[in-house]
C-alpha cells in the first residue's frame, strides 16, 4: 500500500471516529428532554449502515428501511398517554394492564413521509392518516380530519436536514388547524444537529423521537425508497 493510500485510510478512520464520537455527545448533552434519541445497539447501527451503503439495492433498501421505521414508530408509541386497563385472561384471572388513549392520528408530510405509513399501520392497525404536501416551503395540498385539533398527532417525516419541510408542516397544524404542540409527536429516522435544534427552538413543547442524529443525513432516502433515484 502506498503512502498516499495510507494517509487516505487514516483520514477516513479519523472522520468516522469523529462522527461517531460527535453522535454520542449529541445524544447526551445538546437537546431537551422532549427529544428522545433511540439507544444505539448493534441492530440499529447495522440498519443505519445498510441504508447508507450505496451498493444496497432498492429492494433491500426498502426492507431495511421498513425495519428501521417500525422500530422508530414503536419507540414513538411509548410517548403516547396510557391508561389502566384490566382484562380477564383465558384462565379466568384478572390482569392489570395498560392501553393507550384512543384518538391518535398520523400526519404524513408528503412525499417522503408516506414511506413511514406502512410501519405506522402495522403498529396501529386502525389509525387514520392525514396528509400534507409541501414543496419548497409552500403547502400544495392538505387533507386532514375536521377534529384534528382534538387528537394526539404522530407527524411522520424520515430525514431532516434544514428542518424547513417539518417546520412548514408544524406551522400549518398549529396556526391553521389550532393543534397543540404538546399533543404532537414528530417521528423521524435521521436528522442533522442544526435542523433538529431549529425545530426545538421554535417548538419547545413538541415531542420528538429519532433513531440517529448525524451531521451527514442520508438525503437519498426518499428517492431510493420510491425508486426515483
Amino acid at each position: 500500500m502506498t503512502t498516499v493510500e495510507n494517509n487516505i485510510n487514516h483520514l477516513a478512520d479519523n472522520l468516522s471516529t469523529e462522527e461517531n464520537g460527535m453522535n454520542d455527545e449529541i445524544s447526551d448533552n445538546q437537546f431537551p428532554e422532549n427529544v428522545h434519541i433511540m439507544k444505539i445497539n448493534n441492530q440499529l447501527r447495522e440498519l443505519h449502515t445498510l441504508l447508507r451503503d450505496r451498493t444496497t439495492c432498492r429492494n433491500d433498501f426498502k426492507f431495511y428501511a421498513d425495519r428501521l421505521i417500525r422500530l422508530t414508530v414503536e419507540a414513538a408509541l411509548d410517548q403516547l398517554p396510557y391508561v389502566p386497563y384490566d382484562v380477564i385472561t383465558p384462565t379466568g384471572n384478572c390482569f392489570q394492564g395498560l392501553r393507550h388513549e384512543k384518538g391518535t392520528l398520523c400526519i404524513s408530510l408528503m412525499r417522503s413521509g408516506e414511506a413511514m405509513e406502512k410501519g405506522i399501520r402495522e403498529c396501529c392497525r386502525s389509525i387514520r392518516i392525514g396528509k400534507i404536501l409541501i414543496n419548497e416551503g409552500h403547502v400544495i395540498y392538505a387533507k386532514l380530519p375536521s377534529d384534528v385539533n382534538r387528537r394526539r398527532l404522530l407527524v411522520a417525516y424520515p430525514v431532516i436536514t434544514t428542518g424547513s419541510t417539518v417546520l412548514t408542516g408544524l406551522e400549518v397544524l398549529i396556526k391553521e388547524y389550532q393543534c397543540k404542540q404538546s399533543n404532537m409527536i414528530l417521528i423521524t429516522l435521521f436528522s442533522t444537529p442544526d435542523g433538529l435544534k431549529h425545530i426545538c427552538e421554535l417548538y419547545p413543547d413538541l415531542t420528538i423521537v429519532i433513531s440517529e442524529i448525524n451531521t451527514i443525513a442520508p438525503n437519498h432516502f426518499g428517492q431510493k425508497y420510491f425508486g426515483t433515484d
